[in-house]
């Protein structure tokens, strides 16, 4: 016996627009059982998990600092997604914007005026389209699995990062820490309300980027194109839309809002470079893009919710002394309901070969009975 899933002839439409709410509902059920597993009252796990980091303005703040790189890059992944092209790796085109968009502050400290943060920002969208561009040429000229491809590209880029922040771009003045020297005035993000908090420009960037790829989406021609390839790269073929393009098109898109995504977070929120610059932001990234319905404005609010996790993972760390990959176990349960409610809705299960199974027992039956007759 083997199950088996049927696409259904029509969804629903109701259940096509609930899912995400009732993926969230399943996960708040399934958290409050791996609390109450871990020992801790559900209850007070849930108001310290979601109520208490956003109760006061600075957290607020902090919220939107969270939220800023995970809706930047989740934007650039849904157009991917769209066109039914698998970017898996935009941890490590996250990391490597932030490496070229440091350069500058890094190598040339002397540099200062208005234009650094521009050439910064500019300079990190380079290197993430840049990288993303790898598993494009490889997919295109070779055929290899972009998700491999991608994904193992990540930890490229984390051990070299690793490296620069230990060895030539490490801080002489640092006291041995595997670090860069702290950005200049000039170099660091400008914040919001200097008064208020700590948010800054990135989270701006990330609210014009997801408007601009929405309209993309829903009002050019370009958007129309990956849309008709990722349904059907046949139908694609025979308007004359390229798919190699496509997957170069996608690639750098998502790569430069990655990249940037990195440089905003190192400039704003770090100041330096440091060996671990993002606590998962280009994975999670994923979980936001599916959260979103591979829609941009969706992303805003799923970015919001996901961003809101790491900062109540932090707080139950403290407050109740859980370990901090609890906020990692929640993210995943998310994902995970997201996509089984997403599947169940456009495929129904079927059981195969349990017919078959009853009907090969009654054929070898069939002598016995003869014979007791």
């Amino acid at each position: 016996m083997r199950i088996e899933l049927v696409k259904r002839p029509q969804r629903s439409a109701l259940f096509s627009m609930l899912s995400p709410f009732i993926a969230f509902a399943l996960t708040i059920i399934a958290g409050a059982i791996m609390f109450a597993l871990l020992g801790v009252n559900p209850l007070d796990a849930f108001n310290i998990y979601f109520i208490q980091p956003i109760s006061e303005v600075w957290q607020l703040h902090e919220l939107a600092i969270k939220a800023a790189p995970l809706i930047l890059i989740a934007v650039g992944l849904s157009v991917c997604y769209k066109a039914n092209i698998w970017n898996i790796g935009a941890e490590g085109q996250f990391i490597f914007g932030a490496i070229f968009g440091s350069i500058i502050p890094v190598l040339f400290p002397q540099f200062e005026g208005p234009f650094v943060i521009p050439l910064m920002l500019l300079l990190g969208m380079i290197g993430g389209a840049l990288y993303a561009s790898i598993p494009a040429f490889l997919k295109t000229r070779f055929s290899t699995n972009e998700i491999l491809t991608s994904l193992m590209l990540v930890y490229v880029a984390q051990l070299f990062l690793d490296w620069l922040v230990r060895g030539p771009w490490r801080d002489p003045q640092g006291h041995g820490f595997p670090q860069t020297i702290q950005f200049g005035d000039w170099a660091v993000l400008p914040q919001l309300m200097p008064d208020d908090g700590r948010a800054n420009w990135g989270f701006v960037f990330a609210l014009v980027a997801a408007v601009a790829i929405w309209l993309m989406m829903s009002r050019m021609l370009k958007g129309f194109e990956v849309r008709v390839l990722g349904s059907s790269p046949r139908a694609g073929r025979f308007a004359g839309f390229g798919f190699n393009r496509m997957v170069f098109f996608t690639f750098l898109l998502s790569g430069a809002l990655a990249g940037l995504a990195g440089i905003s977070e190192v400039s704003g929120a770090i100041g330096q470079l440091q060996p671990v610059i993002s606590p998962g932001y280009g994975f999670t990234a994923i979980i936001v893009a599916f959260l979103g319905r591979l829609n941009p404005l969706g992303i805003v609010a799923a970015g919001l919710v996901l961003a809101l996790t790491y900062l109540g993972g932090e707080a139950v760390q403290t407050a109740l002394g859980i370990s901090d990959k609890v906020a990692r176990v929640f993210q995943g349960m998310l994902l995970f309901f997201v996509l089984g409610c997403d599947t169940l809705i456009h495929y129904r299960i079927r059981l195969i070969g349990l017919a078959l199974t009853n009907g090969a027992a009654k054929l070898e039956a069939a002598p016995k009975l003869e014979e007791a007759r």
